[in-house]
């Protein structure tokens, strides 16, 4: 037979693992997405480091006679993008080309990928001169469903961090 102490402790075990699992669980969702953002602005940062590089090597002398290396901003794009695994919203992957000379202003990646404009054209190309690039990626997290108030009204709703990255590099040759 049980006593009536032994009655009053058959749920605690209960109790406390819902009290430590809700917190215990939502450290461990908001370390995930802490990681997911922190891949995403890696790559997004890589993306671009490896843009600006294959544009500094197509600069000066790829407009000589012999040479036929000149980029558009969309073959840039396209370096870009395959540089960018994982990133798939081209239509709010938002990026800018600046030389010298030419600035393209803050497109989209999708615009950016059908452009056939010259990068860097003539005055921006000549060795040394900075070429610099510049991109927003939206991270949308999940761990904003979690905060109280966050989605009230509005079903499931999830926080929009947009990360910032640039690249500036010289051109080469």
């Amino acid at each position: 037979m049980m006593t009536s102490a032994q009655n009053r402790r058959l749920g605690s075990a209960t109790l406390e693992m819902t009290l430590v699992g809700i917190p215990l669980i939502f450290v461990l969702i908001s370390t995930v997405e802490m990681a997911r953002g922190m891949w995403i602005y890696h790559t997004l940062a890589y993306a671009l480091r490896e843009g600006t590089r294959y544009a500094i090597v197509h600069g000066a002398n790829c407009k000589l006679a012999q040479n036929s290396c000149t980029v558009t901003v969309g073959q840039i794009a396209t370096v870009v993008q395959n540089a960018a695994p994982g990133l798939y919203d081209a239509a709010n992957f938002q990026i800018e080309m600046v030389s010298l000379t030419d600035d393209t202003g803050l497109i989209s990646l999708t615009s950016a990928l059908a452009s056939t404009t010259v990068f860097p054209s003539a005055g921006g190309d000549a060795i040394a001169a900075p070429i610099t690039f510049t991109a927003t990626y939206p991270f949308d997290s999940a761990i904003a469903m979690f905060w109280p108030g966050a989605g009230a009204g509005k079903g499931m709703s999830f926080t929009n961090v947009t990360f910032p990255a640039s690249s500036q590099e010289e051109i080469q040759f």
